[in-house]
């Protein structure tokens, strides 16, 4: 990235952290071959210090979740014959009786948020001592037919369900040994340790702010593993999982990649989903956001990245979509080539 290029994204990170959208963030821009440049501003919080967060600095990732532990493990998974993109999810789960309407979506759909399934997702409401939770998600009528794209956590949860069974052992503990595989040693599914490099995220009401533990209830319900959010990870792993993933078809992930930029369904007119990821600019960028402040942006033609870390749900939920221009920034540099 050019430093024209660096300044712009730097001007931006520095305006949205003066606007109060979060305490302060980190963006690294990278290339396949391991160029990387690193922005920082503001401090980790305010709560913790007067620290200035770095490409070290570790973030709960939200919804990153999905394309950096569920996604990554399903395509190897697949390639590895334990899973298959076109089988119902139901054939992955433990034995179940009865009808399983939602267990009839298959993992393709479910990767690519087309399943139908209920969107709204609130596990407090559920009694888990009834059933296991894979049944009684898989017990719930559909809420759309298959194959419109509507955006669907309890998809991704499904998958990792899946993952868990099909493999016999955790969630977290097939993550963490792809995460060692390719160097993201930091990189882990919480809770984490309490300590200055670690960013807080939100106060919940009645309760200390959360620091460590999982922002999404419905992970923290699960444990904190869960296949949809639950990971917390600094930006140095993020730059390094990125270049891993453009590295094209010479390795496993990279072709998982590119099998995933095929798109599988319409957002709205010029945005399509992939498996995963959301295409954008006739399919040159590929991106996802996390709930909590944070992005992955890839270019596959051109080879090159922008990692977005923020904890922008510090001053509380509203103030995340204030850090859109800084994402706007990141799409419109990597789409022009």
């Amino acid at each position: 990235m050019n430093p024209m290029e660096q300044a712009a994204l730097d001007e931006v990170l520095r305006e949205i952290v003066a606007d109060g959208a979060t305490p302060g963030g980190v963006v690294v821009c990278g290339t396949a071959a391991g160029e990387r440049a690193v922005l920082s501003a503001g401090v980790v919080s305010p709560f913790t210090g007067p620290g200035t967060p770095d490409e070290h600095t570790v973030y709960d990732i939200a919804s990153l979740t999905k394309v950096t532990a569920t996604w990554p493990l399903v395509g190897r998974a697949v390639d590895e014959g334990l899973l298959d993109l076109d089988t119902p999810v139901r054939e992955f789960l433990p034995p179940m009786d009865g009808a399983m309407p939602s267990g009839e979506a298959t993992v393709r759909q479910l990767l690519s948020h087309t399943s139908g399934l209920r969107a709204a997702t609130r596990f407090d409401l559920y009694d888990l001592t009834e059933r296991p939770l894979h049944e009684l998600i898989c017990h719930e009528l559909m809420e759309n037919l298959p194959g419109v794209h509507r955006y669907i956590n309890r998809g991704y949860i499904l998958l990792g369900l899946a993952l868990a069974h099909v493999h016999g052992r955790p969630l977290d503990e097939l993550a963490t040994g792809l995460w060692a595989e390719l160097g993201m040693t930091d990189t882990a599914y919480g809770p984490v340790r309490q300590e200055p490099r670690v960013a807080p995220t939100e106060r919940q009401e009645g309760h200390d702010r959360l620091w460590g533990a999982v922002h999404d209830e419905n992970a923290a319900i699960m444990g904190g593993v869960a296949g949809h959010a639950g990971v917390f990870a600094p930006a140095a792993d993020l730059a390094t999982y990125a270049e891993h993933l453009l590295a094209g078809r010479q390795t496993p992930l990279g072709q998982w990649f590119r099998m995933s930029l095929v798109p599988q369904a319409e957002i709205e007119p010029g945005l399509q989903r992939g498996l995963g990821w959301i295409l954008d600019a006739g399919g040159t960028v590929a991106y996802h956001h996390g709930f909590t402040g944070t992005s992955l942006h890839l270019a596959p033609a051109t080879g090159r990245y922008v990692v977005i870390l923020t904890n922008a749900v510090h001053n509380g939920a509203a103030a995340r979509i204030r850090i859109t221009p800084l994402r706007e920034r990141a799409h419109k540099i990597l789409a022009a080539g």
